[in-house]
């Protein structure tokens, strides 16, 4: 590691910027324009004259302040005009001293970033962004969608339409065909039982019963406003699915086979055109990692992207997601080692994978088992999180594809580990295990010296 000099000038041509909702401060070194400090406004005119004016001060690299969504345009226009943008967290100026004012915040901007004192939050690349964009936009017009379901079940439970009570999803074939017919005008309740699809568990008779209820005409009018959001959302999400679609056909030149599609129905090979076009982004099929399905993947590819270059390390990728435990210590005791919380997607969504593994037969979904046995699911649910973010970033940087073992082999596996141990552990108090014949060939114990 080169050490450099207490007062040594790491970026002598730094600016720094104060971002604001209407205007933004912007400082530059003293030597560089006569008024070191200036302020300009919101406006795209504004940012132009901004970087204009930067580019003449001889400012080649700009600390920008995160502030709320305001440092989106600045941060774009400064890029498309050449110059390195460090987005930089406001509580790294915190405790500065002096007054709290705009001005001082630039120059202790331009300072701190002249010295090298400041850290850069990481985003991901352009195109990367425009993914993001879109994909974040469909999760919430899922939510949105959902919201609707609930106020459409709440209504029908007004008006004693119990659905509830004999189907699992009211949004399932027989329910909208059933809550269309509705909305449609038709009250008879032998009419609706009818539509009820074949595979119900539900009898005729009993969804006969459970649709037998007070037509009030606001509940109705309610219903059918709440039908025509979700069926307008549901407009969006094909757009939005399109969107993507287009999006990943685009970056996703580079074609990589995974296998033959599928013969099920329409579902099943969209679902495997989408698991290829990630594939052929990220270079790998990353869907091979147990919990991690197409929907998991396409959130950690749409929000981290397929480069991990920016992370040296996967010790640094774990840390940044929050994954990795904290050390906190004082006087040689760990104070604490839990990890720090965080609002991080990707995170999230290693979490919900992790989640998902509590019933596989997978060797991950053994490793998940065998941590809850020793310690809480939460605790059991981050360690799991941090091994598929280990996994997550090794295919990604060195190409390595994902063999799952499975459960049987994991277990045999522990099991020799544990073996091992209960000999050192005897050796070291100067006794001498013999197990039985049927041990040692449940645990695969062959010429390799595990006889304890």
């Amino acid at each position: 590691m080169v050490k450099r000099k207490r007062n040594e000038v790491v970026f002598p041509n730094a600016a720094g910027i104060d971002v604001g909702g209407s205007s933004h401060f912007v400082a530059v070194p003293a030597d560089a324009a006569t008024d070191s400090v200036r302020e300009f406004g919101a406006m795209t005119g504004d940012l132009q004259a901004m970087a204009d004016w930067l580019l003449s001060c001889g400012v080649d690299v700009v600390a920008l302040e995160s502030t709320g969504v305001y440092w989106i345009p600045v941060f774009e226009v400064l890029e498309q005009r050449g110059l390195t943008v460090w987005l930089v967290d406001a509580r790294q100026l915190k405790y500065v001293p002096g007054r709290k004012s705009d001005v001082q915040d630039c120059q202790w901007l331009q300072t701190l970033m002249s010295f090298g004192l400041l850290r850069a939050a990481w985003r991901p690349a352009g195109e990367v962004c425009v993914v993001r964009a879109i994909a974040r936009q469909r999760e919430v017009l899922l939510a949105e969608q959902a919201s609707w379901v609930q106020r459409m079940q709440k209504t029908l439970i007004e008006m004693n339409i119990q659905l509830t009570e004999v189907l699992s999803d009211i949004m399932g074939m027989t329910g909208q065909a059933i809550i269309r017919a509705i909305v449609a005008g038709e009250r008879a309740p032998k009419a609706l039982a009818k539509l009820r699809h074949r595979r119900v568990k539900a009898s005729e008779e009993d969804v006969l019963k459970a649709l037998t209820g007070n037509w009030r005409d606001e509940h109705l009018f309610v219903l059918g406003q709440a039908l025509s959001m979700y069926d307008d959302l549901a407009r969006h999400l094909a757009q939005c699915d399109a969107k993507l679609d287009a999006l990943l056909d685009e970056r996703g030149r580079a074609k990589i086979d995974i296998g033959k599609p599928p013969r099920a129905g329409s579902l099943a090979r969209t679902e495997f055109g989408v698991r290829q076009a990630m594939a052929n982004w990220a270079g790998v099929d990353l869907t091979r990692i147990n919990g991690l399905g197409v929907t998991s993947v396409m959130k950690l590819l749409s929000e981290i992207g397929p480069d991990l270059r920016r992370f040296e390390t996967v010790k640094h990728f774990c840390s940044w997601l929050g994954l990795s435990p904290g050390t906190k210590i004082s006087g040689g005791k760990v104070l604490a080692c839990a990890t720090k919380r965080s609002a991080n997607r990707a995170r999230q969504t290693f979490k919900m994978a992790a989640m998902a593994l509590s019933h596989s037969d997978s060797a991950l979904g053994g490793y998940y088992r065998r941590l809850c046995s020793r310690m809480d699911k939460p605790r059991a649910n981050t360690a799991v999180a941090h091994k598929l973010a280990r996994m997550f970033y090794f295919m990604l940087t060195r190409g390595e594809e994902f063999v799952d073992r499975g459960q049987q082999n994991y277990e045999e596996q522990q099991l020799q580990r544990s073996i091992a141990a209960l000999k050192r552990r005897a050796t070291a108090l100067g006794f001498e295990l013999n197990p039985k014949s049927a041990m040692l060939s449940n645990a695969n114990a062959n010429a390799n010296g595990l006889v304890t």
